[in-house]
């Protein structure tokens, strides 16, 4: 989304420097060479942009913020031959690439959430850490958090935060938010994590109870689960045999998401009920390396605490032709555009 490897929920203490999660990982899955093509479509700050770079590697770079774009200036300087960077959704990867002439590609890399830089910049309204505008805007256009929680029904914002921030108690807190608007609207971070500190009880030593709230917020204002089944479908397309897609996830909605996807294209969805009508299986389209998700090292964690919850999976693209999209896994993108399309 932003991309640069950053954690799903608001940071719980001060400002990291930026670091890309997996990095050694991520390096050893993509195979990154001279000759290869690989699009980072999360890039961020560069992080996996640059080393892969260094490998050799042409590399396309895409970020839907405007802010990526200073650095993604620095790395075009550094490689002008070998690195192009668009202002750009990851949904939309396949057609970058084809509108550059670079398809089919080698590799595929997203590394999804919220990035760090994104996190420690207060005026972007993604933490609440510190007090800023309620934005969270990847894109820095169109409906913003204070949109969704000043102008949602409370039936529809509750089912936002239990569906997309796992919050239990999303039915009280949708309850609270829409009785205390009515008298001030809501448009800065600390009155609404105030709120929901009131609401939810949290637990000593553990995560701020306006976590899942700020994670399910950011995560409807962007269709973030939206865009990355679109991404996984669209490096499906473009990807050439052989070719690599590697994912970093952060928390279980995404990863559940990944995890389907590529268990489904390698042709482990299951064989069907034998009670039911034999239906023809297309040939996978993706082989699974075994021994995954990787997980980050206990030096890693460590020395970067946000990447304690990142998970790696990777398929390699086989000869087959993309399987038709998959109805149920557009189900579990859950209730993410219901106060968009209002």
């Amino acid at each position: 989304m932003g991309g640069g490897s950053g954690p799903q929920g608001p940071a719980a203490g001060g400002p990291a420097p930026h670091r890309p999660v997996l990095l050694p990982e991520v390096l050893a899955a993509l195979g990154p060479r001279a000759g290869a093509t690989i699009l980072d479509g999360t890039f961020g700050a560069g992080g996996y942009t640059g080393a892969m770079l260094q490998a050799g590697a042409r590399v396309i770079g895409l970020d839907r913020d405007p802010s990526a774009e200073e650095a993604a200036s620095r790395i075009m300087a550094a490689f002008p031959d070998a690195f192009t960077f668009r202002q750009a959704r990851f949904g939309t990867l396949d057609a970058v690439a084809e509108a550059l002439g670079q398809a089919p590609l080698d590799g595929v890399v997203l590394d999804i959430g919220v990035s760090s830089m994104q996190l420690d910049q207060p005026d972007r309204g993604f933490s609440f850490r510190f007090d800023g505008p309620l934005d969270m805007r990847m894109e820095r256009d169109g409906p913003s958090a204070a949109d969704i929680v000043n102008t949602t029904d409370e039936t529809t914002l509750a089912a936002i935060l239990f569906h997309l921030g796992e919050e239990r108690e999303s039915r009280r807190i949708a309850r609270a938010i829409v009785a205390d608007r009515v008298a001030k609207p809501f448009t800065r971070t600390r009155p609404l994590a105030e709120l929901v500190g009131r609401v939810v009880r949290g637990a000593p030593k553990g995560i701020h109870p306006a976590t899942r709230t700020f994670q399910a917020l950011r995560i409807a204002v962007n269709d973030e689960l939206g865009q990355l089944v679109a991404a996984l479908e669209a490096a499906e397309r473009v990807l050439k045999p052989g070719g690599v897609l590697a994912v970093v996830t952060f928390h279980s909605l995404e990863d559940r998401l990944v995890k389907r996807f590529l268990a489904r294209t390698a042709g482990r969805g299951g064989a069907g009920s034998r009670h039911l009508p034999q239906v023809e299986v297309a040939a996978p389209s993706f082989t699974l390396p075994s021994g995954q998700p990787v997980l980050p090292g206990e030096a890693e964690v460590e020395a970067n605490p946000r990447a304690r919850s990142a998970k790696l999976r990777f398929g390699l693209r086989t000869t087959a032709a993309p399987m038709p999209s998959d109805p149920d896994l557009h189900k579990l993108i859950g209730p993410g555009r219901l106060a968009m399309e209002r």
